[in-house]
C-alpha cells in the first residue's frame, strides 16, 4: 500500500491551501514515488505525505514537517513504523513513533539541471519559499519574492538569479541551478548543510539503512 500525494483526502487538503499548494511535501512525494520507491526491495507499506487519520501498520513514513513534527503524533495508533527524516534533528523528535532513519533531502538533479542558465545570465537576489515564513524575517530591499509558483515555473524563475534565500529542498534545487545560497532562517545558519543529492543515490542509501534495520 502507498499513501501519497494522490490520496483523495490529501488532494482536498491541497485545494484548501491556495497558492501554498505548491509546497515541498507534494513535490518530494512525487519524486519519492517515481524515483525512490521503485528501487527499494521491501514488503513494507509507504506513507509519503501526512494525511491525518490515514495510515497503516508496517510502513515507511516520510516526515516532511520539521518545524512541527508533532503533527504526526496521530501515527501512534499504528505499529512497526520506520520514520524517514530529511533533517537529522527531526529523528530525535519522532522516535516515540517508531524507528528512525536519517536520509538527507534529495532532488531529481537531471530534471532540475535542464533549467540551469549560464552564469552571465544570472543576476539579482530572490527569496524562494512560503509567504507566511518570509514575513518573519527582514530581507534586502532589492529582494524579489518567488512565491505561489508551480515547481517548473519556480525553477525557471530561480535560474535567473545570482543569489537565492532558501532552505530545504528548494535550497538544494537553487544550488543545483548554480545559484549562490543565502541564509535567513536561524535554524539553518550554515548554507553548507544543503548539499546536492540525487534521488537515485538517496534510494541506494535508504535500501542500505533498511537492510541494517531488517
Amino acid at each position: 500500500m502507498i499513501i501519497d500525494h494522490t490520496h483523495p483526502m490529501y488532494r482536498v487538503k491541497l485545494d484548501d491551501l491556495g497558492t501554498d499548494r505548491y509546497n515541498g511535501a507534494y513535490y518530494y512525494s512525487e519524486e519519492i514515488v517515481n524515483n525512490i520507491i521503485p528501487k527499494i526491495k521491501t514488503d513494507r507499506n509507504w506513507i509519503t505525505v501526512n494525511v491525518y487519520g490515514h495510515g497503516c501498520d508496517h510502513a515507511i513514513v516520510f516526515i516532511h514537517n520539521n518545524l512541527n513534527p508533532q503533527n504526526y503524533d496521530w501515527l501512534t495508533q499504528y505499529r512497526d513504523l520506520i520514520l524517514v527524516c530529511g533533517i537529522e534533528e527531526t529523528c530525535k523528535k519522532v522516535r516515540h513513533l517508531g524507528r528512525t532513519i536519517y536520509l538527507p533531502l534529495s532532488i531529481d538533479t537531471e530534471y532540475v539541471r535542464q533549467f540551469r542558465l549560464p552564469k552571465e545570465e544570472r543576476s539579482g537576489i530572490a527569496y524562494a519559499g512560503r509567504p507566511g515564513k518570509r514575513r518573519e524575517y527582514d530581507f534586502p530591499e532589492e529582494t524579489v519574492f518567488l512565491e505561489g509558483l508551480p515547481r517548473e515555473r519556480l525553477l525557471q524563475e530561480m535560474a535567473r538569479f545570482e543569489s537565492i534565500f532558501a532552505v530545504g529542498r528548494t535550497a538544494i534545487e537553487a544550488k543545483c541551478l548554480g545559484c549562490k545560497l543565502k541564509a535567513y532562517d536561524e535554524r539553518f545558519p550554515m548554507v553548507s548543510r544543503w548539499k546536492v543529492f540525487d534521488n537515485k543515490k538517496a534510494a541506494k542509501m535508504l535500501q542500505e539503512k533498511l537492510d541494517e534495520i531488517e
